[in-house]
């Protein structure tokens, strides 16, 4: 009975085996299944991969773009910004139809919504969009098979070309990530929902003609490991099983207790020692095959990775819908959401480029060049630094615009369509501590345009910075003209340029702790003013400090008050009295930005502009206007008319 039980377990232990590496072998499903999608570079300067057809499958996605010829450019971005930024421009959108499991590509033109909702006459599929042989068990079209005649293409009228792109999506900063190469680029992702990819050449070449999208596929077989394992134990027990019959046959063929009546046979010579006989060698031997049989499996063991086993991590528990309340009224549409404009990895590249631009630009003082990444009181700033710099070498570079650490990222929350946007963000020099952080304010005009340092600052020394929402939430723009603050954004400039013009005299000098910051004294129009004239009395300083013509941009906090960026100009009217003449201070940056070094019997004048960052409070906290940060600099200087 052992050796049917044995050859019965040898049975299901190869079978239970080869059940198994047919599992890893024969039976193995694809790892991967993939879509491809032909562009038509005559149609549109830009192709759009729609997140339908990233979320086609499960799992990240492998995207890989090619040309024929000329150099690939790929983006990715939320769907809203990637929109944004193509505008008025018509381009191809790469979807996925979920009846025949392919990418169809479809012609849009932002004018002509009615294309948008039926999706009729532009779309192709297809030869022009197909899986790729791994994706449906199908055989695929083949590439060079020209397309259905009966599936309508997008392609120009008789006669008309694709327009050449206005602009190069490279570079923009709406993209989470970029890249670029030549003829073929890929990227490996897990993009999740409300996220495109867009398409461009780049450059002057067209548009490229393929877009290939792959995911991973779980093959992994949860039975092949027990299978194999179990038979292998299965193989273990039979062997034990015809181990154990052959000893119990042995043990059944000893002498018997009835001899028959005759003669008997003489007895039999002793048996010889096993040793003699060479039975130490035998059961060496079966030592080792029992070794052996234990080795074996417990290597197949070792060798099975987690794919070959079933999973029993716990399976998240399913939401309970809750239940319609009888008589309940249907809540109106919620309002479009706001999120942050930009994400912390985004804002880090910005900040890199940015910090790089600034640094090469201000070697080769390039004001105009400037313009491509400052606006407003920073720009106006840098460029008469460069101007001062150019005839007076051995005065001081603006402050260096730091790419990292940044100890701080304030987006602004936005809706998606909406523009301006804007973020605040403040960077430490960690290789110099005498260097005090940057306080920077940037603004994004268009989707078209890149973010822009409009306020350039130092940081006050333990300015008690108030506490903020962090980046993943972002803050809210508040109004210039908003009410709930102790003064509007708009009237703290005005109300700081009357304290510094007025000194303690004037009215609005209660709403300012100025004690732990030097700013008033540096400003005080009567100590400027009493400090000239002693110096030089034969001139009459008037100074007279107001509110700038540039952007007040104030950002929310989350105890209800904000962070204010402003300007303010101090302008300095030096005349003679005694009906002699004066000029500039030589060797100074008035008589370096003017360009004028003669005296005058009319005067002279020049005006300083103090960028200022200040921590406003809400309406009843009983907290006072706090200075956080400021930077000044000459930006104009001339005769007086």
């Amino acid at each position: 009975m052992r050796f049917v039980l044995a050859i019965a377990a040898f049975f299901a232990a190869a079978v239970m085996i080869g059940l198994g590496i047919a599992q890893r072998t024969v039976f193995l499903e694809p790892d991967r299944v993939s879509l491809v999608a032909e562009l038509d570079p005559s149609a549109a300067s830009y192709a759009v991969i729609q997140p339908d057809a990233l979320a086609a499958h499960t799992g990240g996605q492998s995207i890989q773009v090619s040309s024929t010829g000329g150099t690939v450019f790929a983006a990715y971005g939320r769907s809203a910004d990637v929109t944004a930024w193509i505008g008025d421009d018509p381009y191809l959108s790469v979807g996925f139809d979920p009846e025949s499991g392919e990418l169809v590509t479809e012609l849009r033109e932002p004018d002509e919504e009615s294309d948008d909702a039926t999706g009729s006459d532009d779309t192709t599929t297809g030869g022009t969009a197909r899986p790729a042989p791994t994706a449906t068990p199908a055989v695929p079209a083949d590439p060079a098979a020209p397309a259905d005649p009966a599936a309508p293409t997008a392609t120009p009228a008789p006669g008309e070309t694709a327009a050449e792109p206005v602009v190069s999506p490279a570079g923009s900063d709406l993209w989470l990530d970029q890249l670029s190469a030549d003829r073929r680029a890929s990227m490996t992702v897990d993009l999740p929902a409300g996220v495109s990819v867009i398409v461009a050449s780049g450059s002057e070449d067209p548009l490229p003609d393929t877009v290939a999208i792959a995911w991973p596929l779980d093959n992994s077989t949860p039975w092949a490991g027990p299978l194999i394992v179990g038979g292998a134990a299965l193989f273990l027990v039979g062997a034990a099983l015809l181990v154990s019959g052959i000893i119990g046959h042995r043990r059944s063929r000893g002498p018997r207790r009835n001899v028959p009546k005759g003669r008997q046979k003489l007895p039999s010579a002793p048996k010889p020692n096993r040793l003699a006989l060479g039975g130490g060698r035998k059961s060496g031997g079966r030592r080792a095959m029992a070794a052996t049989l234990l080795v074996v499996p417990a290597l197949a063991l070792t060798s099975c990775s987690a794919d070959y086993w079933p999973s029993f991590e716990n399976a998240p528990a399913p939401t309970e819908t809750a239940a319609a309340t009888p008589g309940a009224e249907t809540s109106a549409p919620e309002e479009e959401p706001v999120e942050p404009v930009v994400s912390v990895s985004q804002w880090e590249r910005i900040m890199a480029r940015i910090a790089t631009f600034t640094a090469d630009v201000d070697l080769s003082r390039d004001g105009d060049l400037l313009a491509e990444r400052f606006a407003g009181p920073a720009l106006e700033a840098r460029r008469a630094n460069y101007s001062i710099r150019a005839a007076l070498p051995e005065y001081a570079a603006p402050p260096a615009i730091l790419a990292e650490p940044l100890t701080l990222i304030l987006p602004q929350q936005a809706k998606a369509d909406q523009w301006p946007r804007t973020v605040m963000t403040v960077a430490t020099n960690d290789d110099d501590e005498t260097v005090p952080p940057n306080v920077l304010v940037l603004t994004q005009a268009a989707p078209r345009e890149n973010y822009k340092v409009v306020y350039a600052m130092s940081l006050a020394p333990d300015p008690g910075f108030p506490e903020v929402a962090p980046a993943s939430v972002g803050a809210p723009l508040i109004s210039p003209d908003y009410k709930g603050l102790v003064l509007p954004p708009s009237g703290v400039g005005a109300a700081f340029a009357s304290v510094v013009q007025d000194g303690p005299e004037s009215a609005q000098a209660e709403l300012f702790d100025l004690d732990d910051t030097e700013l008033d004294n540096l400003l005080d129009a009567a100590t400027r003013k009493s400090e000239v004239q002693g110096a030089n009395p034969t001139v009459t300083l008037d100074v007279a400090t107001s509110i700038a013509d540039q952007p007040v941009v104030a950002l929310g906090t989350i105890d209800a008050g904000a962070l204010v960026s402003t300007t303010i100009l101090r302008v300095e009217q030096s005349r003679p009295n005694d009906g002699g003449t004066t000029g500039f201070q030589e060797g100074g940056p008035a008589r370096a930005l003017s360009g004028f070094t003669a005296q005058s019997a009319k005067g002279v004048q020049s005006t300083r502009a103090v960028q200022i960052l200040f921590s406003v409070p809400s309406v009843g906290s009983g907290d006072q206007i706090r200075v956080l940060g400021w930077s000044e600099s000459v930006i104009a200087a001339s005769e007086i008319p």
